[in-house]
């Protein structure tokens, strides 16, 4: 099978503004289900696991069962939409996200509960996947930049949104309430999908081999080098945030002593910054093309986090220093996330969906290891996390600034 560098592709010109408009809210919607479903139960941690007699890091294991069923569950949805389509994959995954929000609100025990977190991921991750294949379907490079570009609006808007929204729902519905808002956000989720969301895939652009030969893509996108420098830079800005959330309590609150109150305005305006770099990012792609755009700013990701890290290393500086240089670090995934995932798929015409998948799955799978990585090497310091931000800017520079070949790539 070849994978097609030629398709034609929808320019934002051709595309009636309603149905654009239309298009960006529903896909941003699929885009934030790994934001809301992280996010929103965070403040319900201390209630769940009270009412659930159990630890408290018992039920913070139901995040890490969420991340490895994205990792995990989002390889099964590429085959399925390179063979079926867009929509079906993606309304059966929406309704089994939909059941398993109802289960999560329904459980009686954490062993349920994490059960049900694994399922949950694999339903959302359809959303995730296919999102990124419709719109590798419809644009060119370039312009799928900028759609993706467009998508972080609501992407980076999640993590800011969906706590706060947590928070007043535990107070008005408790913690099981959350969950059944996340089972209704699916619901409108699956009824937009259906309405508004035609197949990007016609049928005669479908992969039509059985479902054995459809995984063995996976093999041939791992073996190209193109995909796969990307795939790992993606991870590592994934790295980066994952190792910022992680960290980002200790550093504001235990570290430079800011209240809880004064934590969530640093950390809403880092989000704030990041979705300003993503549009800031729309302007840049009319002048400078994404592969420039990307080397410059990882170069500029790795070096502030690096400053940063020696200034930490070193006791200099203050806190406005420590600030600044994060931040500017962490503007740059802004540019970094829909440049990179353009790039990645940018060689994939029918295999879209598979190479979304696993985009994904190295994605979450990279970042979750960074995250987790902060907290293994806690040591009274913010250095696990400034360090971890810095080596993940280090390697996703070094990926991205290697020889890459061209965009020509054969899938036999």
């Amino acid at each position: 099978m070849e994978v097609s560098t030629t398709a034609e592709a929808i320019q934002p010109a051709e595309m009636p503004r309603p149905q654009l408009v239309r298009l960006v809210l529903v896909l941003g919607a699929m885009t934030a289900f790994g934001a809301m479903s992280i996010d929103m139960y965070l403040p319900a941690f201390p209630s769940i696991a009270h009412d659930l007699h159990v630890p408290l890091g018992t039920i913070q294991l139901t995040i890490s069962a969420f991340l490895f069923g994205s990792a995990v569950g989002q390889l099964f949805y590429g085959p399925l939409a390179d063979r079926l389509g867009r929509r079906k994959p993606l309304l059966i995954g929406l309704a089994l996200y939909v059941a398993s929000a109802v289960g999560c609100a329904s459980v009686q025990s954490a062993e349920a509960l994490l059960v049900w977190r694994v399922i949950m991921a694999i339903g959302g991750g359809a959303g995730m996947v296919i999102s990124r294949a419709v719109v590798r379907d419809l644009y060119d490079t370039a312009e799928a930049a900028r759609m993706f570009s467009l998508l972080m609006l609501v992407m980076g808007a999640a993590p800011i949104l969906a706590p706060m929204l947590g928070g007043q729902l535990l107070l008005i519905t408790g913690w099981r309430g959350i969950f059944m808002f996340l089972g209704l956000f699916g619901l409108a989720s699956f009824f937009a999908a259906a309405l508004f969301l035609p197949d990007s895939l016609p049928p005669e652009r479908r992969i039509k081999r059985n479902f054995t030969q459809m995984v063995s893509i996976y093999g041939h996108l791992l073996h190209n080098r193109s995909y796969l420098r990307y795939a790992i830079a993606l991870g590592c800005v994934a790295g980066a945030n994952f190792s910022y959330i992680s960290g980002a309590p200790f550093f504001f609150m235990e570290q430079h002593g800011l209240s809880p109150q004064h934590f969530s305005l640093f950390f809403g305006a880092n989000a704030f910054g990041l979705i300003g770099a993503s549009q800031v990012n729309r302007r840049l792609l009319r002048h400078f093309s994404p592969q420039r755009i990307t080397k410059t700013a990882f170069i500029i990701n790795a070096a502030a986090a690096l400053i940063l890290t020696a200034a930490v290393l070193t006791g200099t500086g203050g806190f406005v220093l420590h600030v600044i240089l994060l931040f500017i670090s962490l503007c740059m995934t802004g540019l970094l996330y829909p440049n990179i995932t353009a790039l990645a798929m940018a060689p994939f015409d029918r295999a879209a969906g598979s190479a979304s998948a696993l985009l994904g799955t190295i994605q979450y799978t990279i970042g979750a290891s960074a995250g987790a990585l902060v907290a293994l090497l806690h040591n009274g310091t913010s250095l696990p996390m400034t360090a971890t931000v810095a080596a993940c800017g280090v390697v996703g520079s070094i990926a991205v600034t290697s020889f890459i070949r061209s965009s020509s790539a054969h899938i036999r």
